[in-house]
């Protein structure tokens, strides 16, 4: 029996070797076959200067120099008449294409700029239908729909130090999110003007107010950018000046959100069937070393009026 028993515990314990092997085996192989993992991304520390900079150029766009970004954005435009209750004149559908080229300055440290394009599209808000004619319901004129197609629209380059002092990132880290807003304040001279505005008035009036949500660890240990990132916008300014209002007093009360994404091909089909047939150059974003003057709504609209006189 003794010599039995030891004959049975050797068997068990070569067939537990065994397996013990093929296990191994087994395992080594799968890990071998597993590709190697990219590299993790040092995690930014929005306290220094560089790393607030890479923060907010990862918001925006990418810290990949010259990889397209789209903001996809839709929303709705409001009258604000005092005496008169809203109406509500236009839906509207939007993008903006963009991208970030480093710009180093030995003195300012780590900067980047921001080259982009944006295209907004006014539409029937009870069609859906993109506009080509508008009945303004003060004037019972029909007038033609201009629709915003700026390019370029720019920033200056923007560095961890600069005359007001290191880059600080103004966000709200709370709960893994991050959400950061701007507030654009507009008081220029309108481009549509005389050579009198000093006296007579004419400036250009708005306010836009952005607000822009990302994921904590997207935007801070992401090697690229805030993929999934959203935005809200917001814009009050002055009536459009293919609405043909002259003089009467009234605002415009514009209000939207979106989210990025990846191709032009997320876009809604009615707005990629647009940049098709007729605003083929919004496909890609402006070259870094972009040097033409911003457009707005007023240049871009005196450039068509200019060009319909000749």
């Amino acid at each position: 029996m003794k010599k039995s028993s030891v004959l049975f515990k050797t068997a068990l314990l070569v067939i537990a070797l065994t397996l013990s092997g093929v296990a191994l085996a087994q395992s080594t192989s799968k890990s071998s076959a597993r590709p190697a993992r990219a590299p993790v991304a040092p995690r930014l520390d929005l306290t220094k200067p560089e790393d607030a900079v890479k923060a907010f150029r990862k918001l925006q766009a990418s810290l990949v120099d010259g990889k397209p970004a789209i903001f996809w954005f839709q929303g709705n435009v409001y009258s604000r008449v005092a005496g008169e209750p809203d109406k509500h004149l236009f839906s509207y559908q939007a993008f903006n294409i963009r991208a970030t080229h480093t710009a180093p300055d030995v003195g300012r440290g780590y900067g980047f700029r921001l080259v982009s394009k944006e295209l907004l599209l006014y539409m029937d808000p009870g069609t859906g239908e993109v506009l080509r004619t508008w009945k303004n319901p003060w004037t019972n004129k029909d007038v033609e729909v201009v629709h915003v197609a700026n390019n370029p629209v720019n920033q200056r380059p923007m560095y961890a130090q600069s005359d007001r002092g290191p880059f600080k990132f103004t966000g709200t880290v709370k709960y893994g999110t991050v959400i950061q807003s701007a507030e654009v304040p507009l008081f220029y001279t309108n481009p549509m003007g005389g050579d009198y505005q000093q006296y007579v008035g004419g400036t250009y009036h708005a306010i836009e107010l952005f607000n822009f949500y990302a994921s904590e660890d997207e935007l801070l240990g992401s090697p690229d950018g805030a993929e999934n990132a959203a935005v809200s916008w917001a814009r009050v300014s002055q009536w459009l000046p293919w609405m043909e209002m002259g003089g009467r007093a009234g605002w415009l009360i514009f209000n939207g959100a979106g989210r990025r994404i990846s191709t032009l091909d997320a876009l809604p089909e009615l707005v990629k069937r647009e940049v098709e047939a007729s605003y083929p150059e919004y496909k890609t974003p402006p070259p870094g070393d972009d040097q033409r003057p911003n457009e707005t709504s007023w240049t871009y609209f005196k450039k068509r009026m200019d060009a319909k006189k000749k």
